[in-house]
């Protein structure tokens, strides 16, 4: 066991760390990092302006702090155009670099449903500039999550519809199947670039469909085998 933290040390009180529960369990999974997959579905690349076939899948991230896990959504200030994107979570349980393809979902502690809500308007005006798109992607409250579930309860799903409905009328409908990068090559490409952590947390990408909410949306939407993800916009 750690030894506790002397907080006298410090000339602020540290904030606390991000976690996430785990379903069916008092225990939390201790967020590192959150590595976001961009443009992981054919269709939903192709209806951003994109060609699939010519662009592989890249990454950027959000903070560990912007998870919430509450059932809310509050809308952000300096935004009109704030959009929904449905996407599995993968939870690494053993870090590690170079790791080969092959050995890949040894590395996976579990899995779990996340909203990636996206300043859209500012994230736009980031992109004409050739500016980062954090101010869009990393900010208060941008990762609505639900509660992970281990991978030695549900093993590793490859298929399975990925949905949202707003207000009860389907919006976004794809299947784990359609990733363009599988969750083994992911992590293997992100120990090229990053020395993975336990704890970091990989959001695999969003199918076609996405769009704008406003206050008093309700969003519901999960994976078929992984679990599902209720929260509403206030």
């Amino acid at each position: 066991m750690n030894a506790p933290i002397d907080n006298s040390a410090y000339v602020i009180t540290p904030p606390g760390i991000p976690t996430l529960p785990v379903e069916g369990s008092d225990k939390l999974f201790p967020i590192h990092r959150i590595y976001c997959v961009g443009r992981n579905y054919a269709e939903h690349a192709i209806e951003m302006g994109h060609d699939p076939n010519k662009e592989p899948p890249f990454f950027f991230q959000k903070n560990p702090d912007n998870v919430i896990t509450d059932g809310t959504f509050p809308y952000p200030d300096k935004s009109s155009d704030v959009h929904y994107e449905l996407e599995m979570l993968v939870a690494i349980g053993k870090g590690g670099v170079n790791i080969p393809v092959e050995s890949a979902m040894e590395h996976v502690w579990g899995y779990g449903i996340g909203l990636d809500m996206t300043r859209r308007d500012l994230q736009g005006e980031a992109k004409k500039l050739g500016r980062p798109w954090e101010v869009g992607k990393a900010f208060e409250d941008s990762a609505p999550c639900s509660a992970l579930v281990p991978a030695s309860k549900i093993g590793h799903p490859t298929d399975g519809k990925v949905w949202l409905n707003v207000n009860g009328t389907q919006r976004q409908l794809g299947d784990l199947n359609q990733m363009i990068w599988k969750v083994p090559e992911m992590i293997s490409y992100l120990s090229g670039l990053f020395e993975l952590q336990p704890g970091d947390v990989i959001m695999s990408g969003t199918p076609a469909g996405v769009g704008a909410i406003v206050r008093g949306d309700l969003l519901e939407g999960g994976v078929d085998g992984v679990g599902t993800l209720t929260v509403k916009v206030v």
